[in-house]
């Protein structure tokens, strides 16, 4: 089982019924285990708004090193949106600038039996 899927694992049921979209931060200790997961934002049918303080402040506050950014596509596509390609590079950005490791950011979408399928930025190489 990858990294990316046991992220999946633990945030599906969080984020399965979800009519719009959510921002979860995952934080992580420094051998990439689950610490916290935290709720950033949530948006609309489409969107979320979110910016870099947003994302590395439960992460500075949990003392992490290392976080992973997850949401979900209501319309159940898991493809990465323009936006959430710029969100990943800007986080990475930051991140680096704070010396908080983003490793990867997941989008998850469900099919209509409620499974899910993911992107994960990092697999594809994007991060």
């Amino acid at each position: 089982m990858s990294e990316a899927d046991q992220v999946v694992e633990a945030v599906a049921p969080l984020l399965r019924d979800e009519p719009r979209e959510v921002l979860l931060c995952v934080l992580l200790d420094t051998k990439n285990r689950i610490t916290g997961i935290v709720t950033l934002t949530t948006g609309t049918l489409h969107s979320s708004l979110v910016n870099p303080s947003l994302i590395f402040r439960p992460a500075i506050l949990a003392n992490c090193e290392r976080v992973i950014l997850v949401h979900n596509h209501p319309s159940g596509d898991p493809a990465p949106s323009l936006q959430d390609t710029q969100i990943t590079r800007q986080a990475k950005e930051a991140g680096a600038a704070l010396q908080i490791r983003l490793l990867d950011h997941i989008v998850i979408g469900f099919d209509d039996d409620g499974r899910p399928s993911y992107f994960s930025h990092s697999e594809k190489g994007l991060i």
